[in-house]
C-alpha cells in the first residue's frame, strides 16, 4: 500500500466530497478555516451526511459548535481544501472568521441571536465590570448601617473613611461611565470604528449635561437646561449607568459610518465620514433615542408596579421573571423615582424582589463554578457569582450566565419564585442599597426574618436546579457548555499508548518552558477529545516557542498563535508537529504575538518560532495553554509521552516530551 502524497488533485478531491457531503452548494453559506478546521455555516445541517466525513480517510472528525458546522482537516492541508472549496463553488464562499462569526450569529430564532450580540458586546468588559462589583460589595460591607451594630464600619472606625471613599470611586467608575466602554465594544461589533463609538460614549455621560441618575428629580423640579436645534428643545441630560441607549446609539452609528464608506472614497471618505457620523448620531442620541429610552424606562417601571398592585403573587412572579432580562438592557435604572416614591407610602417590592433575582443569578453562577473544568471560567464563575449574591450581578450575567445561557434561564425561573415569595409575605424594603443579600439592612425591620427565609430559598432553588442540570449536561454531553461539541467517552489520553519506545524512534522535543499537562485536562474539546491529534499539552512560563523537531514549517499564521512542521520518522514517512499557543487566540489579530518563521521556511529543533506576551494575553481573556500534537498520529507509529517525563510536572524547552514510532509495514494481497 502506498503513502498518500497529498497533492493539488487530492486537496481537490477533498474538497468535492465534503461538498457532497455537507448538502451541496445551495446550503453552504459562508466558510473560513484556522490552523486545522474548516468552518462552515450551512442553512441546515440535518442534511449533512456526517458518517461519510467521519469515515473519510483523509478528515479526522466534525461537530457543531456556535452555530458553526467544523470539518476538522489537519495543519498543511486545510488551507488547500479550504482554497479548493472556494475554486469548485460558484459563488463566493469565502470570509475571515470574524466575519464568519457574524454570518453564524444569523441562524437561530431572535433572542438565541440577541443573547450571542450581547456576550459579544458584554465579555470583553468583564473583568472591569467584575473589579468594579467586588469593590462595591465591599464598599457596601463598610458603609451599610446596621450590618454589624447600630452604626458601620467607617462610623466606627473614621480611620478606614478615606480608604472607603477609594474603593467607592474605583467600585463607581467603571458602572457610572457604563456608556463608554460599551460605546467601544458595541460599535465594534456591530462593524463600525470602536473609537467613534467611545466618542459617543465620553458625550453621554460628559459632566456639562444633567447626571443620569439626577435627570428624573430635574425634570420634575422644572430645572432641566435645554438646546434649541432646529427648532426643537433637546433636553441637555446624561445617561451614566444606562446600557439599552448606548447600544442603540452605537448600531446607529456604525450603519451610518459603513453607509458612509460605500459612498466616499480616499481623502474625502478619511475626513467627511468621522464628522458626519457623529453629527447625525449626536443629534439622534440626545434629540430621540435618549429619551425615547428613557420614557421606555419609566413606562416600565410604572407598568410593573401596577401589575404588582392588582397581580399580587402573579405580580411578583412575573417581576421576578422579568427583573434579568431588564438588567441586561439597562433599564432598571429607572426604578429609583419609582422606589423612592414606594419608601414614602410604607416601602418598595422593586428593591426586594431584584434582590432575589440577584441572588438567583449568582447561585446559578456558583452553581457553574462547581462543575466547569475551564480554570478561566471558573475562576470568573466563582468571583462574580460572590458578587452577584451581594448585589452587584452584570459580571455574573454577562460573563458566565449569558455566556452558558441555561444558567440564565434557571436563574430567571428562581427569580419569578423568589418574587412571588416575596409579594405573598408582603415583603417590602425602606432604602436604597445593595440588592442582594446585604440588602436585608434595607428592608423594614419586621420583614427582615422573612427576607432572609426568601432569599435562602431562592438561593437554593437556582443553586440545586442549576447543580443537577449542569450533572444531566455532563452525563448527556460530557459538557456544560452548550455551543461546545459533545466529549466523546475517549479521552486524550487513551491516543497516548503507554508502551516504551523503540530504539528508531522520532523524538520530539518541548517547545516551550513551563507545566506538561495531559490533553484531556485543557477546556477545547476538539484537543481534548485527541481529535487534532495525539500529544501533550504545556502551560509556558515563558513566552518563547520553539522548533520542537527539525523540518519543514507547513503552518505559520501571520497571527503568530499557531505553527506546525513536517518532518521525517525513521521510516521516512511525514510526521506533522502542531503547537496552537491558547484557544480563539487568532481572534487577537497578531497582538501580543511576534513570530519569527514563516510558512515553507526550514527550521532546526531550537529555532525560534515565535515570541508572545503571556500577561499580554491572558489579560486579553484569552488562555495560553499550548497543545502539541502530532496532527496525523492516526497514519504514524504510536505516540509515546519522553521517557522519564512526569505528567503533570514542569519541564524545560529542549527537554524531550514525546517520541514517535515508526509506522509498522501494512501488507496488501493486491
Amino acid at each position: 500500500m502506498s503513502e498518500r502524497k497529498g497533492t493539488n488533485m487530492e486537496h481537490r478531491q477533498v474538497a468535492e466530497r465534503i461538498l457532497v457531503a455537507v448538502g451541496g452548494e445551495e446550503n453552504l453559506v459562508a466558510a473560513a478555516h484556522c490552523a486545522t478546521r474548516l468552518r462552515m455555516v450551512l442553512r441546515d445541517t440535518a442534511i449533512v451526511d456526517k458518517q461519510a466525513l467521519e469515515d473519510d480517510p483523509d478528515l479526522k472528525g466534525t461537530f457543531e459548535t456556535g452555530g458553526m458546522f467544523q470539518i476538522i482537516v489537519g495543519p498543511g492541508d486545510v488551507n488547500n481544501v479550504f482554497r479548493e472549496l472556494d475554486d469548485i463553488t460558484t459563488k463566493s464562499i469565502a470570509v475571515s472568521t470574524e466575519e464568519l462569526k457574524d454570518v453564524a450569529s444569523q441562524g437561530g430564532n431572535w433572542f438565541t441571536r440577541a443573547i450571542k450580540v450581547l456576550a459579544d458586546i458584554f465579555v470583553p468588559l468583564i473583568p472591569i465590570l467584575v473589579g468594579g462589583g467586588l469593590l462595591m460589595a465591599i464598599n457596601n460591607i463598610l458603609t451599610a448601617p446596621d450590618l454589624f451594630g447600630p452604626q458601620s464600619l467607617v462610623e466606627r472606625w473614621p480611620s478606614i473613611s478615606g480608604m472607603a471613599e477609594l474603593i467607592n470611586l474605583l467600585a463607581s467608575a467603571p458602572f457610572a461611565f457604563l456608556p463608554i466602554l460599551v460605546g467601544f465594544t458595541a460599535t465594534k461589533r456591530f462593524g463600525g470604528n470602536e473609537f467613534l463609538g467611545a466618542g459617543m460614549g465620553m458625550a453621554m455621560v460628559m459632566p456639562a449635561l444633567v447626571n443620569g441618575y439626577d435627570v428624573a428629580a430635574t425634570l420634575e423640579a422644572g430645572q432641566m437646561p435645554f438646546w434649541s436645534i432646529f427648532g426643537l428643545d433637546v433636553a441637555q441630560a446624561g445617561y451614566q449607568g444606562t446600557v439599552l441607549p448606548v447600544l442603540v446609539v452605537s448600531w446607529i452609528l456604525a450603519t451610518i459610518e459603513k453607509f458612509l464608506h460605500k459612498q466616499l472614497k480616499g481623502t474625502a471618505d478619511f475626513l467627511i465620514t468621522p464628522v458626519v457620523t457623529l453629527l447625525i448620531t449626536g443629534f439622534l442620541t440626545f434629540a430621540a433615542v435618549g429619551p425615547a429610552m428613557r420614557w421606555l424606562g419609566d413606562m416600565l417601571a410604572v407598568g410593573l408596579q401596577n401589575v404588582y398592585d392588582f397581580g399580587g403573587p402573579v405580580g411578583g412572579f412575573l417581576f421576578g421573571l422579568i427583573y434579568s432580562p431588564i438588567v441586561i438592557t439597562g433599564l432598571h435604572q429607572s426604578f429609583p423615582p419609582v422606589e423612592l416614591q414606594l419608601f414614602a407610602q410604607g416601602g418598595s417590592f422593586i428593591f426586594a424582589t431584584a434582590s432575589m433575582a440577584n441572588i438567583a443569578q449568582g447561585a446559578v453562577a456558583l452553581a457553574v463554578f462547581f462543575h466547569t473544568k475551564n480554570e478561566k471560567l471558573k475562576g470568573l464563575a466563582g468571583a462574580s457569582g460572590v458578587s452577584a449574591v451581594l448585589g452587584i450581578t452584570e459580571p455574573a450575567i454577562f460573563g458566565v450566565n449569558l455566556r452558558l445561557r441555561w444558567p440564565f434561564f434557571i436563574g430567571m425561573g428562581a427569580a419569578a419564585i423568589g418574587g412571588a415569595l416575596i409579594a405573598i409575605f408582603d415583603v417590602k424594603a425602606v432604602a436604597l442599597g445593595a440588592a442582594g443579600f446585604l440588602g436585608v439592612v434595607s428592608i423594614r425591620a419586621n420583614d427582615i426574618p422573612m427576607f432572609l427565609v426568601c432569599a435562602v430559598i431562592t438561593f437554593i432553588i437556582a443553586f440545586a436546579a442549576a447543580f443537577a442540570y449542569a450533572i444531566y449536561l455532563k452525563r448527556t454531553k460530557g459538557t456544560i457548555d452548550p455551543d461546545a461539541p459533545a466529549v466523546a467517552a475517549t479521552s486524550a489520553e487513551e491516543a497516548l499508548p503507554t508502551q516504551v519506545a523503540s530504539d528508531d524512534a522520532l523524538g520530539i522535543i518541548a517547545p516551550l518552558t513551563g507545566t506538561v499537562t495531559s490533553l484531556s485536562s485543557v477546556s477545547d474539546p476538539m484537543f481534548a477529545q485527541g481529535k487534532l491529534g495525539a500529544g501533550l499539552a504545556i502551560i509556558p512560563d515563558e513566552g518563547k516557542l520553539i522548533a520542537p523537531v527539525s523540518g519543514k514549517v507547513i503552518v505559520a499564521f501571520p497571527s503568530g498563535h499557531a505553527f506546525a512542521i513536517r518532518t521525517q520518522g525513521a521510516d521516512g514517512k511525514n510526521v506533522d508537529v502542531l503547537m496552537h499557543i491558547g484557544f480563539d487566540t487568532v481572534n487577537l489579530k497578531g497582538q501580543h504575538f511576534t513570530p519569527l518563521a514563516t510558512q515553507g521556511q526550514e527550521v532546526q529543533a531550537g529555532d525560534v518560532l515565535c515570541e508572545f506576551d503571556i500577561a499580554g494575553i491572558t489579560g486579553a481573556g484569552y488562555e495560553v495553554t499550548t497543545p502539541v500534537v502530532v496532527s496525523n498520529s492516526k497514519r504514524t507509529g504510536p505516540v509515546l509521552p519522553a521517557p522519564e517525563l512526569n505528567v503533570p510536572g514542569l519541564i524545560s524547552a529542549g527537554q524531550g516530551l514525546l517520541t514517535v514510532d515508526p509506522q509498522p509495514a501494512v501488507t496488501s494481497s493486491g
